[in-house]
């Protein structure tokens, strides 16, 4: 009778693999230099202009600017070797810079939040002019730094976290140039707040995301795309395959999943033909390569050794 047992992931094993990310590198430097630069100068429009949404604006390019310092130490460290304790190097440390990007959206959002909603009850008079040119030029900049990350290799949690966050940014430009454009043809101030909260939602949104995925890596759970299930019954179906248990699977760093498994085979089968079978079959299907099999022969009875009697002791 064939048996399949799948319990949950818990990491071992070894790798010693090197992230090339000297092009990534690249890409994050260029698109820091820009959100650098031009918050120095929404700040200055921000506090002319008595916007909370320019103000605002300002905050979210100063946690982008983080984000993308951070992202890039975070390459920095992925790219060491393998070494000593550290047997995966330092992969995971791209997983932290995406948590710590998605947890400042969402800390960020809040103060925006409430920021607003005082707003709402007591606007300020904002300066619709200056409000909506700053607002045009952070378009065009936030776009020149979402085509540059773009082009990175965005399966990394790490990039992905830095875009997001230069991509709601440009969200937010869109929506504050759409606010200045209410003041100046309506002069309802309260536009700018109204703009704010929209773009604390699509902070929180994006924050959500970054943290879900940076914590099922943490947890060590299966990939979203893989079925455990599905993984071990394609291997209890390969020749010869008895039961399979001790099945687990889970990413080490994002793009970079691990699987391992202990699989009875029946007596006559070669176990070093069905690890290979299963190993092509798990990169073939699931796209696995870092695997580990233990593959051993289904065993016979084993020889049951009764307690000793029990003796009267002597009176």
């Amino acid at each position: 009778m064939r048996r399949i047992v799948s319990r949950v992931a818990h990491e071992h094993g070894s790798a010693h693999i090197r992230l090339d990310a000297s092009s990534d590198s690249g890409r994050l430097t260029l698109a820091l230099g820009l959100i650098v630069g031009f918050m120095v100068v929404e700040v200055a429009a921000g506090v002319i202009a008595s916007s909370l949404a320019l103000l605002s604006d300002a905050g979210h390019m100063l946690a982008d600017a983080g984000a993308i310092g951070f992202s890039l130490v975070a390459l920095r460290l992925a790219s060491r070797p393998a070494g000593g304790a550290m047997t995966f190097g330092f992969r995971r440390v791209e997983i932290l810079s995406a948590q710590a990007n998605g947890v400042t959206l969402l800390v960020l959002a809040a103060f925006i939040t409430y920021e607003a909603i005082h707003r709402l009850f007591d606007p300020l008079h904002v300066r619709g002019w200056l409000m909506l040119g700053v607002a045009l030029a952070g378009i065009v900049v936030n776009l020149a730094a979402a085509w540059t990350l773009a082009g990175a290799n965005r399966r990394s949690l790490n990039v992905e976290g830095s875009y997001q966050h230069v991509l709601t940014d440009l969200y937010a430009f869109i929506g504050t140039a759409a606010a200045a454009g209410v003041i100046l043809a309506s002069g309802f101030q309260r536009a700018d707040p109204i703009a704010s909260l929209l773009i604390a939602g699509l902070m929180i949104r994006s924050g959500a995301v970054l943290v879900k995925a940076s914590g099922r890596v943490f947890l060590e759970a299966a990939p979203a795309d893989v079925d455990p299930q599905e993984i071990g019954e394609a291997l209890v179906a390969q020749d010869g395959v008895v039961e399979v248990h001790d099945l687990h699977v889970w990413e080490v760093t994002s793009g970079f999943p691990a699987f391992s498994a202990h699989v009875l085979v029946a007596a006559g089968r070669d176990c070093h033909e069905a690890r290979r079978e299963m190993e092509a079959m798990l990169h073939e299907r699931f796209g696995l390569d870092h695997t580990t099999l233990q593959v051993d022969h289904i065993g016979s009875d084993l020889l049951e050794i009764a307690p000793p009697a029990a003796t009267s002791k002597p009176r």
